[in-house]
């Protein structure tokens, strides 16, 4: 017989026997052989009549017994225990040795009939590390410690015990805060866009400033201080270029004015006794000149006063006329008054001195029939 022959005669006993074949049956189409493993965890299949399928599926749940919250004992240790637990996983560093050779980065879990399973670790797992107390996370090919992730570096804000919003990106609240060393030195940075923005360190009350420092619109470091959050009056600052630092106005050393160049001379006062301004004052007019000095003392003279002819007989002697020296500045009390004639044959004397005048006049042996200028000075306090 003929193959096509024969090929429709066992076609045509199959039909009689079993009926034609339903549409459903000729469009289904064949299914593909089920995998041995599931394909994230590697989890043994059970397979279509499998004898002793229990294996298989304690296979499984002891993977997952191990892999579920991950923790493994260390990363580091290179030799596998002697005598491990039941349960123990390891994650095998590089240079591993015995029945971890060649294993690393892997999880080393003890099986539970002995001897070593290895399960290829993904992208995302987590495992907590006990001898380091920290979680790490598989990254690329490497374990990493989970804060050195861009799952934490690369978060937008966080918030320690409070909420961060804003533009503060990052909130603490608590009764401290620690940065410490790791064996060395320690800073902390704070940095700025350009010498015109701040980097600062901001004290407040209420949420208000009230103390400032650092580099606050300029490169020069600053110490500023506000009453009400709003104006601050810059108390100290250092001038990045020299380092010299430049106190504010007024400032004081123990509760006592601190003195400068800038204000030992200017304009002296005081309040009950103690001096207030300036440590000199010097001034000048058409009466003279004067110095007061921040004790009290004020000096006062005149180097150009006039007198008439020294003509006018007293006793054996001359005078010149009566000349009343109006003082460049008021005493509080009588200064002592003295002078001297520029004529060496001359000399000056006075009356009682007031506190704003005194009277003087030139005194000589001979007579003098030209003026002579004399000068006078008064010392004294000005409070």
């Amino acid at each position: 017989m003929k193959p096509s022959l024969r090929i429709r005669a066992v076609e045509s006993a199959f039909l009689k026997t079993c009926g034609p074949a339903s549409p459903a049956s000729r469009l289904r189409p064949e299914r593909s052989p089920m995998p041995d493993t599931s394909p994230r965890l590697a989890l043994p299949y059970i397979q279509p009549s499998q004898a002793q399928k229990h294996v298989t599926h304690n296979e499984g749940m002891e993977r997952l017994d191990g892999l579920v919250q991950l923790a493994v004992a260390s990363r580091t240790v290179a030799v596998p225990p002697a005598n491990p637990g039941p349960t123990l996983c390891h994650i095998v560093p590089a240079g591993a040795t015995g029945a971890w050779a060649g294993q690393t980065g892997r999880v080393a879990m003890r099986a539970e009939g002995g001897g070593w399973v290895f399960l290829i670790p993904a992208p995302g797992w987590r495992a907590w590390v006990a001898d380091e107390g920290l979680l790490v996370v598989r990254q690329g090919s490497a374990w990493v410690d989970l804060v050195e992730t861009r799952l934490v570096a690369g978060i937008a804000r966080l918030g320690v015990n409070t909420t961060a919003a804003g533009a503060d990106r990052l909130a603490v609240a608590g009764d401290a805060v620690l940065f410490t060393h790791q064996g060395g030195d320690h800073r902390i940075k704070v940095n700025k866009g350009t010498a015109a923005n701040t980097a600062s360190l901001l004290f407040q009350t209420g949420f208000s400033g009230r103390a400032e420092m650092g580099l606050t619109g300029s490169d020069a470091f600053a110490v500023r201080v506000s009453e009400d959050g709003a104006t601050f009056r810059t108390a100290l600052s250092v001038a990045p270029a020299t380092g010299v630092p430049d106190l504010c106005t007024g400032a004081t050393v123990d509760g006592k004015v601190a003195y400068h160049r800038g204000n030992v001379l200017g304009a002296v006062s005081q309040t009950a006794g103690a001096p207030q301004g300036a440590v000199l004052e010097r001034g000048t007019g058409a009466n003279g000149d004067f110095l007061r000095m921040a004790d009290g003392t004020l000096i006062c003279w005149r180097a150009n006063l006039s007198a008439a002819a020294v003509n006018t007989a007293e006793g054996s002697l001359f005078r010149s006329a009566d000349v009343t020296w109006t003082y460049p500045s008021v005493f509080i009390a009588a200064p002592v008054v003295t002078g001297s004639a520029n004529d060496s044959g001359a000399w000056m004397t006075t009356g009682v001195p007031g506190t704003t005048s005194c009277v003087v006049r030139l005194m000589a042996a001979t007579t003098r029939a030209t003026a002579v200028t004399f000068r006078a000075m008064a010392v004294g306090r000005w409070f």
